[in-house]
This record gives structure tokens, sequence and C-alpha cells, in this order.
């Protein structure tokens, strides 16, 4: 479980066990997650979403407290995860990272709280499934439109994007900015403390 550049982003790579019978591995250990964070992870819904190639999902996030942590994989197919941070005054705000999931390498990433989340299905048939800390709640989640450039993410220039009519109508993140839409760092920060995160 290896940090990205953004804090309290994690990239998670597995160790996978194959022979001729096929593979076997571990996608999620509370135990690696709590040592790591310094708190359990809250499972309150657990999501599959499968996308067609070029399907977008995103930019997704929740109004801290208590936000949305999310631990994601990929179990068919390819996308290409990405994490946005949209912590107002974070040291990163605004800055994007990206990872390939697919179910070869059987990579997961781990967002907590306050961070926004995307992918772009890169094949047919791609099937994510994550675990969230708290349930859908559609007063409390928003989004940033995920092509808005200002955000930097290096979207696969052979993949035409194919968006929802939500994320197509989602503000861009000056205009998230400006709309006091986006979480506070300090907010997120003190969630984390109560967490007993330590992360961060």
């Amino acid at each position: 479980m290896e940090p990205l550049g953004i804090k309290g982003a994690y990239v998670v790579s597995p160790r996978v066990h194959g022979d001729s019978r096929g593979s076997f591995h571990e996608w999620f250990r509370a135990d690696a997650l709590r040592e790591r964070l310094g708190h359990d992870l809250r499972l309150e819904q657990a999501n599959c979403s499968v996308s067609s190639r070029g399907v977008l999902r995103g930019v997704h996030f929740a109004d801290v407290p208590p936000g949305q942590a999310k631990y994601i994989s990929c179990v068919r197919g390819a996308l290409l995860d990405v994490v946005v941070d949209l912590r107002v005054g974070s040291p990163t705000f605004g800055r994007s990272e990206a990872v390939r999931l697919d179910e070869d390498n059987r990579r997961c990433m781990y967002l907590a709280e306050g961070l926004g989340h995307a992918f772009l299905a890169l094949e047919d048939d791609t099937t994510a499934i994550y675990l969230c800390s708290e349930t859908y709640n559609p007063p409390r989640e928003h989004g940033v439109h995920p092509l808005d450039p200002a955000l930097g993410i290096d979207w696969p220039a052979d993949v035409e994007p194919v968006l929802s009519e939500k994320d197509a109508a989602a503000p861009s993140l000056a205009e998230a900015l400006a709309s006091g839409l986006l979480p506070d760092y300090q907010d997120c920060l003190a969630y984390y403390d109560k967490l007993g995160s330590a992360f961060l």
C-alpha cells in the first residue's frame, strides 16, 4: 500500500498467486488498511459498476463531514482511476493523479473523504467494485466536470469519453470553488482527526 502525491490517496498492489488453475489474491485487508490509516474503513455500502469502453464516471465527491471514503478495484477489463484533490486550502488543491486498475495487475485505490474520484473504462464490460464508508446521499453528493482542463487529467487520447447527463452538466473546478461547493481542507483534517487517521 503506497501513498500517492495527494495526501489521503493510496494505491494497493496485492500479491497475486497464480497457477494452472487460475489465481488468488486478497483485494482487501482491514488490518493492513488500519495500520496505514490509523482507523478502520467504515463499510456502509459496496458498489459494482459495469461500463462500456469510453464511459467516464465522475469527478464525484461528498460533503465533509462525513464525506465518503472509497476503496476501488477492477475485477474485469481495465480502467483509468483518478483522484482529484478538491479540498480547498490543501497544498495539492486541484491536483490529480491517475492509476491503471485492471484484471491483470489487480491494483486497488483508496481515497479519503473529501477527495474527488473519477474513472474511465478502457475496455468493454469493465467492472469496478468499490467499498464506501457512507451510503449514497443525493443531497450531499456533488461533481466537478472531468474534462475541465484545470484538473490536468491526462485522459487517453484514443478513447472517446461518454458522460452521463449529470456529469456532463457538472461545474468546472473554478465554478465549484466560487459557489462554495468544495470541501474545506481544515474541515477534512478535523474529520480525519476524529477518525484517528495517521496519514496526515
